[in-house]
């Protein structure tokens, strides 16, 4: 193994209270939206690309409304975790400090074009990862994107870091191994190997 990719939602941070507090305050601007988001709604949809958020959290507004609606809380999301920040998982800083010596490390993430910058700003961990990608500057699946970080890297034997089953279908179609963050968001029943905690991939590596 050369390097390690990560998924960032439910694996490397858990964003969702700011998130959920930038889009409720939105959606209450938007009477067609109808009623406010609870956390076990982005729980459900955490890994999925925006397109298919939007379609699963608003399936009953119009769709050109449904589109500027999503924007406007994509707006307001970047804003606030750019005051506040999400909630790093245990051990973050000093388990990628310890990584970074060994593996070069990257983000693979379905998100939009500025989360992953926003994230590295906030919470001053750019310096660890050599490179990352999303769909909101490609417009590709998850899957392309982890082929693209690993050509453009010239990487020889990366494993993917995720803790959705979208996470692990990515990492197969891109034919690398799928290591499955448990404490994150999802179940994922198929995987190369476990982790309980996010320390435990300095035990694994």
């Amino acid at each position: 193994m050369d390097s390690i990719i990560f998924d960032l939602d439910g694996t490397i941070w858990d964003p969702i209270d700011t998130v959920l507090e930038a889009w409720n305050r939105t959606i209450e601007e938007h009477d067609e939206a109808g009623q406010t988001m609870t956390r076990a709604d982005f729980e459900g949809v955490m890994g999925l690309q925006v397109k298919e958020i939007e379609e699963k959290l608003f399936p009953d507004v119009d769709e050109e409304v449904r589109s500027r609606m999503l924007q406007a809380c994509l707006e307001r999301e970047e804003e606030l975790l750019g005051k506040r920040g999400g909630r790093l998982y245990p051990d973050v800083e000093k388990v990628l400090e310890t990584l970074s010596r060994s593996y070069k490390l990257f983000i693979v993430s379905n998100c939009q074009d500025g989360y992953i910058e926003t994230f590295y700003d906030y919470h001053k961990l750019e310096r660890f990862f050599e490179d990352f990608e999303n769909p909101g500057r490609t417009g590709l699946s998850k899957g392309e994107n982890i082929k693209l970080i690993v050509e453009r890297n010239n990487l020889k034997a990366p494993v993917y870091v995720g803790d959705t089953d979208g996470d692990r279908k990515a990492a197969e179609s891109a034919g690398i191994p799928f290591v499955y963050a448990k404490y994150g968001f999802g179940h994922v029943e198929k995987h190369d190997e476990v982790l309980e905690t996010f320390g435990d991939l300095v035990k694994l590596y």
